[in-house]
């Protein structure tokens, strides 16, 4: 049966990055074309967890060891894998830190400036909306125009991510002129299916982006998901209240908007460090 969940894309990725493993270590080249299960071993894990950190920053390496256990496990309860030799293996992570890039408001408008020939600009819409909303990915493709209401100017949607897991899965973003101008109206009679920002893969979605920053003269490494992080540290920057930020985000609790706050922390400091050294 096919893998359908919401995060088949990062199933897909580690596999990808597993045989770009294989073949790139020499002591594991010759597993690449077809290996056995009795092969995966801890000390393959183990270097494949060392391969992780060196290759990604932040939090990418965590996330694909995470799918790749996953993969690893389901072998395991279907006993083509005996015993799971990822059990005693694991990539630590700080989770109170952001480790994604971020934009400030001066880039965001410096982006927003940016036109280039041959943009898409359904991709531009879209990631300017998440921007000033701090939707993922996953859930900005999918919004079609009955999320809105626009009589009473909100946006209400159902999180891709936590559907079905979390009381919080439901968000409702409120939607001032400058969001509703990017909705826009619908083309069709049938408004209710249609989708709002017709994306294509997120592949190309990404490849679109880094075009677009480099552009902008934006030398910072930015991802679809930097949009969501921008607009936390940016609404708290300017006021908002940490439980206010975590009803926009749909987040259940508040520990995981705690990391926003730390970086708001660290803009301030290198903010006060930016001045002239006080000489008295």
């Amino acid at each position: 049966m096919a893998y359908s969940k919401a995060d088949k894309r990062h199933i897909k990725r580690a596999c990808i990055v597993f045989a770009d493993f294989l073949n790139t270590t020499p002591e594991y080249a010759a597993l690449a074309t077809r290996i056995k299960p009795q092969q995966l071993t801890k000390e393959l894990v183990i270097a494949f967890t060392e391969y992780l950190q060196k290759r990604f920053v932040g939090e990418g390496a965590h996330t694909l060891y995470a799918r790749f256990k996953k993969i690893v496990n389901s072998a395991v309860e279907h006993d083509v894998i005996k015993k799971n030799p990822t059990t005693t293996v694991s990539i630590k992570i700080d989770n109170g830190a952001l480790k994604k890039d971020i934009l400030s408001i001066e880039e965001m408008q410096r982006l927003i400036n940016t036109h280039y020939s041959g943009e898409n600009p359904d991709i531009r819409r879209a990631f300017i909306f998440c921007l000033y909303c701090g939707l993922r990915w996953c859930d900005v493709k999918e919004l079609t125009f009955a999320n809105v209401d626009y009589a009473n100017r909100l946006l209400k949607f159902e999180q891709i991510k936590t559907e079905g897991d979390s009381n919080a899965s439901s968000v409702v973003i409120p939607l001032n002129d400058g969001l509703l101008s990017l909705i826009g109206q619908p083309a069709t009679e049938n408004r209710g299916n249609e989708i709002i920002f017709p994306l294509p893969s997120h592949n190309m979605c990404l490849k679109a982006l880094k075009h677009w920053t480099a552009r902008a003269g934006i030398e910072k490494h930015i991802t679809w998901h930097c949009a969501r992080h921008s607009f936390a540290v940016n609404i708290l920057n300017n006021g908002a209240n940490i439980k206010t930020v975590a009803s926009l985000l749909g987040h259940s609790g508040l520990k995981h908007t705690e990391k926003y706050t730390r970086a708001v922390d660290s803009l301030k400091e290198a903010a006060i460090n930016s001045l002239p050294e006080l000489v008295l």
